[in-house]
Protein backbone atom coordinates (compact mmCIF):
# COMPACT_ATOMS: atom_id res chain seq x y z
CA UNK A 1 0.00 0.00 0.00
CA UNK A 2 1.23 3.67 -0.53
CA UNK A 3 -0.20 6.82 0.48
CA UNK A 4 -2.40 7.20 -2.47
CA UNK A 5 -4.50 3.87 -2.29
CA UNK A 6 -6.13 2.02 0.35
CA UNK A 7 -6.54 -1.37 1.67
CA UNK A 8 -9.69 -2.71 0.31
CA UNK A 9 -11.28 -5.73 2.70
CA UNK A 10 -14.33 -7.86 2.87
CA UNK A 11 -15.69 -5.93 5.62
CA UNK A 12 -14.93 -2.28 4.22
CA UNK A 13 -15.85 -3.08 0.51
CA UNK A 14 -19.54 -1.91 0.90
CA UNK A 15 -18.92 1.57 2.52
CA UNK A 16 -15.19 2.05 0.51
CA UNK A 17 -16.02 1.13 -2.46
CA UNK A 18 -19.98 0.48 -3.47
CA UNK A 19 -20.80 3.88 -1.67
CA UNK A 20 -18.18 6.28 -2.49
CA UNK A 21 -19.34 9.21 -3.98
CA UNK A 22 -15.89 9.21 -6.11
CA UNK A 23 -15.26 6.52 -8.95
CA UNK A 24 -13.01 3.74 -7.33
CA UNK A 25 -10.31 1.07 -8.89
CA UNK A 26 -9.86 -1.90 -7.09
CA UNK A 27 -7.11 -3.37 -7.99
CA UNK A 28 -7.21 -7.30 -6.94
CA UNK A 29 -3.97 -8.59 -6.25
CA UNK A 30 -1.77 -11.55 -4.25
CA UNK A 31 1.56 -11.12 -2.75
CA UNK A 32 3.23 -14.45 -4.79
CA UNK A 33 1.93 -12.50 -8.22
CA UNK A 34 4.52 -11.44 -10.39
CA UNK A 35 1.94 -9.55 -12.73
CA UNK A 36 0.72 -8.47 -9.54
CA UNK A 37 4.08 -6.49 -8.29
CA UNK A 38 4.29 -5.58 -12.04
CA UNK A 39 1.81 -3.30 -12.33
CA UNK A 40 1.60 -1.73 -8.61
CA UNK A 41 3.72 1.09 -9.76
CA UNK A 42 1.74 1.86 -12.62
CA UNK A 43 -1.61 1.89 -10.33
CA UNK A 44 0.03 4.01 -8.05
CA UNK A 45 0.98 6.37 -10.39
CA UNK A 46 -2.76 6.54 -11.58
CA UNK A 47 -3.99 7.00 -7.53
CA UNK A 48 -1.70 9.51 -7.24
CA UNK A 49 -2.30 11.53 -10.27
CA UNK A 50 -5.90 11.39 -10.22
CA UNK A 51 -6.02 12.32 -6.09
CA UNK A 52 -9.41 13.93 -6.30
CA UNK A 53 -11.30 12.54 -8.40
CA UNK A 54 -10.45 8.87 -7.85
CA UNK A 55 -9.85 6.42 -5.43
CA UNK A 56 -7.63 3.71 -5.62
CA UNK A 57 -7.78 0.53 -3.60
CA UNK A 58 -5.95 -2.97 -3.42
CA UNK A 59 -7.60 -5.88 -2.32
CA UNK A 60 -5.34 -9.31 -1.24
CA UNK A 61 -7.40 -11.91 -3.10
CA UNK A 62 -5.79 -14.36 -0.18
CA UNK A 63 -7.12 -12.52 2.52
CA UNK A 64 -10.34 -11.51 0.97
CA UNK A 65 -12.43 -14.28 -0.52
CA UNK A 66 -16.29 -12.98 -0.34
CA UNK A 67 -15.79 -9.83 -2.75
CA UNK A 68 -13.46 -11.53 -5.69
CA UNK A 69 -15.95 -14.19 -5.77
CA UNK A 70 -18.57 -12.07 -5.89
CA UNK A 71 -17.02 -10.63 -9.17
CA UNK A 72 -16.01 -14.09 -10.57
CA UNK A 73 -11.96 -12.94 -10.50
CA UNK A 74 -10.56 -16.13 -11.93
CA UNK A 75 -7.41 -14.88 -12.54
CA UNK A 76 -5.38 -11.53 -11.66
CA UNK A 77 -4.26 -9.12 -11.45
CA UNK A 78 -7.55 -8.00 -12.00
CA UNK A 79 -8.60 -4.50 -11.74
CA UNK A 80 -12.57 -3.41 -11.77
CA UNK A 81 -13.42 0.07 -11.32
CA UNK A 82 -16.50 1.21 -9.71
CA UNK A 83 -18.51 4.34 -10.70
CA UNK A 84 -21.82 4.89 -8.26
CA UNK A 85 -21.47 1.37 -6.67
CA UNK A 86 -21.61 -0.53 -9.91
CA UNK A 87 -18.50 -2.11 -11.62
CA UNK A 88 -18.09 -0.54 -14.91
CA UNK A 89 -14.62 -1.70 -16.60
CA UNK A 90 -12.78 -4.53 -15.60
CA UNK A 91 -9.30 -5.19 -16.68
CA UNK A 92 -7.34 -8.39 -16.23
CA UNK A 93 -3.87 -9.42 -16.66
CA UNK A 94 -0.86 -6.63 -17.07
CA UNK A 95 -1.29 -3.85 -18.63
CA UNK A 96 1.41 -0.73 -19.03
CA UNK A 97 0.48 2.96 -17.70
CA UNK A 98 -0.69 4.27 -20.71
CA UNK A 99 -3.12 0.91 -21.25
CA UNK A 100 -4.46 1.52 -17.63
CA UNK A 101 -5.00 5.57 -18.00
CA UNK A 102 -6.16 4.41 -21.58
CA UNK A 103 -8.98 1.88 -20.21
CA UNK A 104 -10.40 4.08 -17.35
CA UNK A 105 -10.01 7.77 -18.73
CA UNK A 106 -13.83 7.50 -20.26
CA UNK A 107 -15.30 7.21 -17.30
CA UNK A 108 -13.08 9.65 -15.36
CA UNK A 109 -14.79 13.07 -14.07
CA UNK A 110 -12.60 16.01 -15.28
CA UNK A 111 -13.31 17.78 -12.43
CA UNK A 112 -12.36 16.79 -8.84
CA UNK A 113 -15.25 15.27 -6.47
CA UNK A 114 -16.59 17.67 -3.84
CA UNK A 115 -16.20 16.24 -0.75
Amino acid sequence: MSKHTFEVTDGNFQQEVLRSDTPVLVDFWAEWCGPCKMIAPAVDEIAQKHTGNLRVGKMDVDANGQVPAMFDIQGIPTLILFKGGQPVHHIVGYKTKEQLEKAIAPFLNAEPAKS
